[in-house]
Formats: C-alpha cells, sequence, structure tokens
C-alpha cells in the first residue's frame, strides 16, 4: 500500500473518527462502532501475506510474562487506588458498592466485548499496518499508545485520554515483545477491570465524570 494511502488510512481512522463521534450530534453506541473498526482491521490482517497471524492469540508467552505482568500490575493498582483515596474518596469502589451485578457483569464480558476489539485496532493492527511509516519500534509503540489515548476524547474528560496513554505503552510494549495479543489483552484487562473497581468506571463509562 502506497505511503500516502496508509497516511490517509491511519489518519481516517485514528484521527477523523474519534474526532466524528466525540463530535456527532447524536448517541451512538459505542460497542457496535469499536467492532466494525475491528472487523475491518481483522480482514486487513487476515489478507495481509506479511503478517503472522499466529500474533492475533499466541498463548505461548504468557506463562513467562506473567510475574513481569503482575508485578507492573500491582505497583500501578496501588497508585490509582491512593490517587482515588486522596482526591476522590466518594468514588472509591462505588460501583462495587452501589452496582454489584453491574460490576460483575462488567467484569465478565468487557474484557471479550471491549478489551479483545481494542487490541485488534491498536496493537496487532496499528503495529504492523504502520510499521513500515515510523523509525523505531519505540516511535510504534508511542504512536500505538498515541492513537489509544486520543480514541479515548469521546468519553469528554482528561482523566480517560490520561490514564489511557500510560497503559497504551505498557500495552502496546507487551504486545511488541511476546508478539501475543493475549497476553497485551490480559494486561489491558486486569487494568481495565481495576479502574471499574476502583472506583474510576464513570470516565470511562459515562464519560462525564469530574473529580471534586
Amino acid at each position: 500500500m502506497p505511503p500516502a494511502a496508509l497516511i490517509t488510512e491511519f489518519l481516517v481512522l485514528f484521527v477523523a473518527m474519534p474526532l466524528a463521534y466525540r463530535f456527532a450530534p447524536w448517541t451512538v453506541p459505542a460497542l457496535p462502532v469499536l467492532w466494525i473498526v475491528a472487523l475491518y482491521c481483522y480482514w486487513q490482517l487476515r489478507r495481509d501475506a506479511t503478517f503472522d497471524r499466529s500474533r492475533l492469540w499466541n498463548p505461548h508467552p504468557f506463562a513467562a510474562q506473567f510475574v513481569s505482568i503482575i508485578a507492573l500490575f500491582l505497583t500501578g493498582s496501588l497508585l490509582l487506588y491512593v490517587g482515588v483515596r486522596l482526591f476522590a474518596p466518594d468514588l472509591l469502589f462505588n460501583l462495587v458498592r452501589a452496582k454489584p451485578r453491574v460490576w460483575a457483569t462488567l467484569m465478565v464480558f468487557y474484557p471479550i466485548l471491549s478489551v479483545y476489539p481494542q487490541g485488534v485496532i491498536y496493537r496487532s493492527f496499528l503495529m504492523h499496518r504502520y510499521n513500515s511509516l515510523l523509525s523505531s519500534e519505540w516511535t510504534l509503540i508511542l504512536a500505538s499508545a498515541t492513537a489509544f489515548s486520543f480514541m479515548h476524547i469521546v468519553y469528554q474528560n482528561p482523566i480517560a485520554v490520561t490514564l489511557t496513554f500510560f497503559g497504551g505503552l505498557i500495552f502496546a510494549w507487551r504486545y511488541r515483545v511476546t508478539n501475543s495479543l493475549l497476553t497485551s489483552s490480559v494486561e489491558h484487562a486486569l487494568y481495565g477491570c481495576w479502574l471499574f473497581t476502583v472506583g474510576l468506571g464513570d470516565f470511562f463509562y459515562h464519560g462525564r465524570a469530574q473529580l471534586q
């Protein structure tokens, strides 16, 4: 694919579409849009002979990465807990306390319906499709994290955009070193589930929450 076409595609998928969704005058369900984009990305990867399809799952590196994933997650989750406790104590575990069934449903379906398709788009597709345009592995990881973060403008708050940038760096780096979307998605799911658990879910669900 010519570089100009790749750049145009990138701008449409990762800049124009989030902006259009963010400023649309009507409410559009997020999950169908996510899955349509993910299916487009999956289709492009399937028809690309240079892409190793095993990367879309590849469970083999997970065991070797487990300790690293958990150690980093425990550190990150503690920082998030302290941040909520200090700056927004009313939010702490609010979803668990107020709507335990909704919380339990999210814990089950969020990794399947949201995390994995995001991984297809922002890790497998983006990091393979635009590899030829970027000069280094870290530039590719940064591009993945930035696009992932920018998508979260749809939630209309800076908390979602900021946290997903740092999360995006972790998930893109993990995918790059393992070539395993399963491993990266498990790590993504851990952080996402913790955000909903610790009390920051409104920033990623309703999108209009504000810290007091």
